[in-house]
């Protein structure tokens, strides 16, 4: 499917009074500064998938570092494992930027969707007023009646020699008879101060402009750069009794016990074995 501008779309650009369209020019007039991350901010109307689409642009030599996409609504949104997941139009923030750290050896690369975690979290937690927890690897937890739930989700994409095109999607206005599963969440239900989006992107984007200069500025050591203990802090998976489904129909159950130097989640079993994951699903059984 092709993109459209925001401005265009079925219904006329004030069809949901309470999901108003982001305002591109504010956005790109608030992140895009000389000297900065940022280089470039579209908003499109809907798309089937902002990753795919950064990822075809870097390719062909039509994005460079710093390149912000933005879609008010997606019909082929992917996450991890290639699980597909819609979303009403407007009711969240769905991205995604190119990064391309070329002074970070290759073999650090994989602390960048972590990275972002960091960073959304931050970002939600100074401009929602909501803590948000993180799942490892890649998920956004919110606490909902006093339950944890998913509110969100993280995927990187290499982009060839261009770089790593990573993408967020957060669930901001949704509510709870439009949640796609029992267990999903919202800012707005976790009971957001404020569920304007543009502060929201805005806020998101500059903490992770923040965090990506540190790790960067460190050569990618995640140590140095704050990132390991940062994440080790927010990560609600730590301190669990976990099941980590691994690929080739394997699995490991046993407590996570610490996120080691590559962004390996390190699983102690009852046989005393300290075994790191670096892919897979994990499944919290109980809580810490």
């Amino acid at each position: 499917m092709t993109p459209r501008d925001a401005s265009d779309g079925n219904g006329g650009r004030w069809s949901d009074l309470d999901r108003p369209p982001l305002n591109a020019t504010a956005l790109r007039r608030g992140l895009v500064r000389q000297g900065g991350l940022w280089r470039e901010v579209e908003v499109v109307q809907r798309t089937g998938s902002t990753n795919s689409d950064l990822v075809a642009r870097a390719a062909d030599g039509r994005a460079a570092e710093g390149a912000v996409l933005v879609a008010e609504e997606q019909n082929a949104a992917r996450g991890r494992l290639d699980r597909r997941w819609t979303a009403p139009a407007r009711s969240g923030l769905f991205f995604s930027v190119l990064l391309s750290p070329a002074e970070v050896p290759v073999a650090r690369w994989g602390w960048l969707p972590l990275l972002t975690g960091v960073a959304v979290a931050a970002g939600l937690a100074r401009s929602a007023g909501v803590d948000t927890a993180l799942k490892w690897p890649n998920d956004l937890l919110v606490t909902v009646d006093g339950e944890e739930r998913k509110a969100g989700g993280i995927l990187a994409e290499r982009a060839g020699d261009a770089g790593v095109v990573i993408g967020v999607g957060i669930n901001v206005t949704l509510r709870a008879d439009e949640l796609p599963v029992p267990r999903a969440g919202s800012l707005a239900l976790a009971g957001a101060v404020s569920t304007d989006r543009d502060p929201l992107l805005r806020a998101v984007l500059r903490s992770l402009e923040d965090w990506y200069g540190r790790w960067r500025a460190a050569g990618g050591d995640p140590g140095p750069a704050g990132l390991q203990e940062a994440y080790a802090a927010g990560c609600a998976t730590l301190g669990r009794t976990v099941r980590a489904e691994l690929p080739g129909d394997r699995s490991l159950t046993g407590e996570a016990v610490a996120l080691d130097g590559d962004g390996r989640l390190v699983i102690a079993t009852a046989e005393g074995v300290r075994q790191p994951v670096g892919a897979g699903d994990i499944v919290h059984l109980r809580p810490a």
